[in-house]
């Protein structure tokens, strides 16, 4: 690791840069970008092609301060059956576009809260979504837990829809720091979710976990992902906690002078990160541990994992449809937000509407400069050779996009063989290095912390 001067030279506690869970970022999406557009890519799908579906449920029971997620809070179930309804006029839309043999490799659901949804919820927007396009052999159907918000009933619920992999949300099990970003989850709790998901078969599990929290110390992070690592997931993301109140107004209520300083962010990562590594777990990229029997880890090992809007994965679909208010979706030929307003989604919707709302069309240099950073933060490096035969692209205009990059990032990557790589000390700058590769203007204040 490299020293905190060196660091700090090079800018990594000062700089903001994007997480690059899409190229370009989401902030470069244009407006005004149709449904008829929309609607050619996804007819554009081959038949008997595989793809995957990202639905999105944005309501919460409580609204976690430190979110900055597309949220709504509900005391009741009634807006969230009008939603649900409105999400099945849009799967039907999307089905008569569709070709046939068309099937499910990933099916996600995200939010907010999914688990909020009650049993015969649940068995309804499974149906509609099988109806659309059933599940591939050896799919995976991952779900969003809140463990305050499920049950027995909702549990065996999700296990007979087929859901085989769960992600719970833990972020820090201190309940004086979850009393500060309004997240009351007790350990005992979480535990019994999992031992629910466990007893149901669901043998897949995913974590999260932040730092960079408010009043987060050394001891506060190791108590809290020790306990994380004895409820044995299979992985786990470490997420930096984005401090953006500028965008996400409830984050107001979070004590700034409570927050730790960059350098202490660093400090705490590198603490979750040794004992994550100390207790089994590989390391993926910039954010990720897994156990090497995971399917994260092991696509990770055959160089076949990618990055995308839930961060890394081994989905290897070309197609990602995205359903619900604000959900993004990647198709070969650009990404598509969906209306992020629920009034306005539900409204196109229910006139039998695709809800496009934002939206890019890929350039081939969009295509190049992406699998570029893609490279760099799935694996710390990039085969120029390999890029320009995959890309049939001259391996010239590769070398060209490192110009200036040894002097704006000294002693931090090595060119060897057409491979670029960035050395292991300097990995926390990752996000800045991949920056250099970006031709979009960057807007520091639309990030989170390059630690």
């Amino acid at each position: 690791m490299q020293t905190s001067p060196q660091l700090k030279r090079l800018g990594l506690f000062d700089a903001r840069v994007p997480r690059y869970t899409s190229y370009p970022t989401a902030p470069h999406f244009k407006a005004g970008f149709g449904p008829e557009t929309l609607s050619e890519w996804i007819s554009a799908i081959p038949e008997n092609d595989t793809v995957s579906l990202y639905v999105h449920i944005p309501f919460c029971r409580r609204l976690c301060w430190f979110c900055a997620c597309r949220t709504q809070g509900t005391s009741t179930s009634e807006p969230v059956a009008a939603y649900l309804n409105s999400i099945k006029q849009e799967l039907a839309t999307i089905k008569d576009l569709l070709a046939p043999g068309i099937k499910l490799e990933h099916l996600h659901w995200g939010g907010g809260t999914p688990t909020l949804l009650q049993p015969d919820m649940i068995a309804d927007l499974t149906d509609a979504i099988l109806t659309t396009t059933p599940l591939a052999q050896d799919a995976q159907f991952s779900v969003e837990i809140d463990p305050s918000e499920i049950d027995g009933p909702r549990l065996d619920a999700l296990a007979k829809a087929g859901m085989n992999r769960a992600s719970i949300g833990v972020q820090d099990f201190d309940p004086m720091i979850q009393e500060v970003i309004g997240r009351p989850q007790s350990y005992e709790i979480t535990k019994e979710a999992v031992d629910g998901l466990r007893a149901r078969g669901i043998d897949s599990l995913n974590m999260d976990i932040l730092y960079g929290l408010p009043h987060q110390n050394i001891a506060r992070v190791t108590d809290s992902v020790e306990k994380l690592i004895s409820l044995g997931p299979d992985r786990v993301a470490l997420f930096g906690y984005a401090h953006v109140p500028w965008m996400a107004r409830r984050q107001t209520l979070i004590p700034t002078e409570a927050l730790p300083s960059a350098e202490e962010r660093l400090e705490l990562y590198n603490t979750a990160r040794d004992l994550f590594v100390a207790s089994g777990y590989d390391e993926i990229g910039i954010d990720h541990f897994a156990l090497p029997s995971d399917g994260l880890a092991k696509a990770h090992k055959a160089g076949t994992m990618k990055r995308n809007f839930q961060g890394y994965t081994e989905d290897a679909s070309q197609v990602l449809i995205g359903v619900g208010a604000s959900s993004i979706a990647r198709y070969p030929q650009g990404y598509v937000q969906n209306e992020p307003a629920t009034s306005k989604y539900q409204a196109a919707a229910r006139d039998g509407n695709l809800t496009a709302a934002k939206g890019h069309s890929f350039t081939p240099d969009d295509i190049a400069r992406g699998r570029v950073i893609e490279e760099l933060l799935c694996y710390f490096k990039v085969d120029f050779a390999a890029l320009a035969k995959e890309l049939d692209r001259p391996i010239g205009w590769f070398l060209a996009l490192v110009d200036g990059l040894p002097e704006a990032m000294p002693d931090t990557t090595d060119l060897t063989d057409n491979v670029l790589t960035i050395r292991e000390g300097a990995r926390p700058l990752a996000r800045m290095i991949a920056r250099h590769f970006d031709a979009y203007e960057v807007n520091e204040s639309g990030h989170s912390q390059a630690v």
